[in-house]
Parts: structure tokens; sequence; C-alpha cells
């Protein structure tokens, strides 16, 4: 894993929870881990890590993942086991 995976990832378990992690480089993430990024209709992106899914909208305007986004990506990765 690159270094600037490993900040993300740093990122995302951090507390308080961060605004400002950009949402393409949460996608780069979870390519890194082995993990697939899908395009779903409209705005839904669909990870894929582990035979788990999640689905998430991309944020627009902007580039940012919303606060609660960043949450539920540290719960999922809890769930997958995946830690910083």
């Amino acid at each position: 894993m690159k270094a600037k995976h490993r900040r993300t990832l740093e990122a995302i378990f951090s507390t308080p929870t961060r605004g400002g992690i950009v949402f393409s480089d949460v996608e780069a993430l979870i390519r890194a881990l082995g993990g697939e990024v899908r395009e779903g209709e409209g705005s839904r992106v669909v990870f894929e890590l582990k035979g788990s899914r999640m689905y998430l909208h991309r944020p627009h305007p902007g580039k940012e993942a919303r606060k609660y986004q960043v949450e539920e990506l540290r719960e999922w990765f809890n769930r997958q086991e995946v830690r910083s």
C-alpha cells in the first residue's frame, strides 16, 4: 500500500471524524486494498471488498466525502477487519 493510501486510511479512522477527505482518494484506497469500485445509477458508487458491498453517492457539488460517509466507511472497514 502506498503512503497516500495509508494516509487516507488513517484519515478515515481518525477521531473526531474528519471532513475534507477527497472521494477519489477513497476509491483509490479501495482498489489498493484489492477491492472493486463500480459506477451505479446517477451518482451512486458501489464499493466491493472481501465479498462485502457498500453503496455511497459521489458527493456533488464538491469532491470531498461527507462526514457521515466517512463514518460509514470506518464501520464497513471495521467489519472487513481493515485497520489503519
